[in-house]
């Protein structure tokens, strides 16, 4: 659990410190300056690269960087016993969390589902979604911009993926909040992951007599290289694709909305311009970029004099990345109109998120239809602003109001 407070962000950084996950810039910022790649032997001991240039590089070094395990806690010393999928234990999240070759099949059978062509299909489906939310407290003249909202969405989009009930979408978003928001908690992190590995591990054998028009029946009728999908391969798959798929975005939406609710000025110019929509989402994305993805080190290496040995955890910082003032001219500012913006919120190198496309589509969707219907809002007076950090930084409380 958290310790001692942090002292020497260089040499002790805690990526659950509270202060630290509600207003982490300018720690990154003074780590750029002082210590780019910072260490800590909290949480098991990690490396903490915050530029641009030295988190892109890692990203794409896999001969010196494995993605065996993309978790921010590094247990490399504890002895897991894994379980067969059929007691709950989801043994790989192909393909985040394999290396090549198993990583490039696996990445394969996914993005057909997460192609440009079928996100357009799920659009008017988010737009409906989102108009039934804003719908439930519209009149109210108040609501958790977060909870309310934000949250409410992605799980339901990845439901329709997974061909799963919607009805699951509060527990489906608890058991992800367990595996993510509390990894620090063992027990809370390992309870969620059973939980997930165990419904999953049903809705595959139920694919086997009853498939729909889903994602898990299309893997378990797909053959590589005339084999059929191992019943763990096609659980990871689904795995992922929910706790992926669900906090991370929505974090994402929070964030864009937490931005609009403390910055007018921004929000009267998405009213009064919506065709700045799709830059803005980008530029909300690159400020508020919300995953922190880990990799192992394969193989002894030195970056910029620090010496990385096999098996050490690094950090690969895609939020300070994104804040870099050397790749992005007033990188601490939302710039709606911003051309050039190569960030990395959906990470680097052959791991970039296979759900890219629908994430944005998600976001661009939620800020038009509540900009729609509610143009005008601001924080609640008096408005706490809870923040969850670790693995996917986002806020999980924005008490709003606007005129009911």
């Amino acid at each position: 659990m958290t310790g001692a407070p942090v002292s020497d962000w260089a040499r002790d950084y805690d990526i659950f410190d509270p202060d630290y996950i509600a207003d982490p810039f300018m720690v990154w910022d003074d780590l750029r300056q002082s210590c780019p790649i910072a260490r800590s032997e909290r949480w098991g001991g990690s490396w903490m690269p915050t530029t641009y240039a030295d988190v892109d590089a890692i990203a794409h070094d896999i001969a010196h960087f494995s993605s065996s395990d993309v978790g921010v806690l590094n247990n490399a010393e504890d002895v897991v016993e894994e379980k067969p999928i059929s007691a709950g234990g989801i043994p790989v999240l192909p393909p985040i969390s394999v290396d090549p070759p198993m990583h490039t099949w696996t990445r394969r059978l996914m993005l057909p589902w997460f192609s440009h062509r079928r996100v357009e299909s799920m659009e008017e489906i988010t737009r409906d979604l989102c108009r039934s939310l804003i719908a439930r407290f519209v009149d109210d003249g108040r609501a958790d911009a977060a909870a309310d909202y934000a949250q409410q969405i992605p799980v339901r989009i990845i439901s329709l993926v997974l061909g799963v009930p919607e009805d699951m979408s509060d527990q489906f978003t608890g058991w992800v909040r367990d595996v993510l928001e509390f990894a620090h908690d063992e027990r809370r992190r390992e309870a969620g992951a059973e939980a997930i590995g165990l419904y999953l591990f049903e809705q595959v054998q139920r694919r086997k007599t009853e498939p729909g028009d889903d994602l898990i029946s299309e893997l378990l009728h797909t053959e590589i290289e005339g084999e059929e999908i191992t019943d763990e391969i096609v659980l990871g798959i689904a795995a992922l694709t929910l706790i992926a798929g669900v906090d991370t975005t929505w974090s994402a939406i929070g964030s864009s909305m937490w931005h609009l609710a403390t910055h007018p000025e921004h929000r009267r110019r998405l009213v009064a311009e919506p065709e700045l929509l799709p830059t803005a989402t980008e530029e909300l994305l690159r400020a508020y970029s919300p995953v922190t993805m880990a990799r192992v080190v394969a193989d002894d290496v030195e970056v910029h004099g620090c010496p990385m040995h096999t098996g050490d955890k690094v950090l690969l910082n895609f939020p300070a990345a994104n804040r870099d003032p050397a790749v992005f001219d007033r990188a601490d500012e939302v710039v709606l109109d911003r051309q050039h913006n190569r960030h990395l919120a959906f990470g680097a190198g052959i791991h970039r998120c296979a759900g890219s496309n629908l994430a944005r589509m998600e976001v661009r969707v939620a800020i038009e239809e509540w900009l729609r219907a509610i143009p005008e809002f601001r924080l609640a007076d008096g408005a706490e602003v809870l923040w969850a950090g670790g693995q996917v930084r986002g806020p999980r409380q924005v008490p709003v109001v606007f005129p009911g």
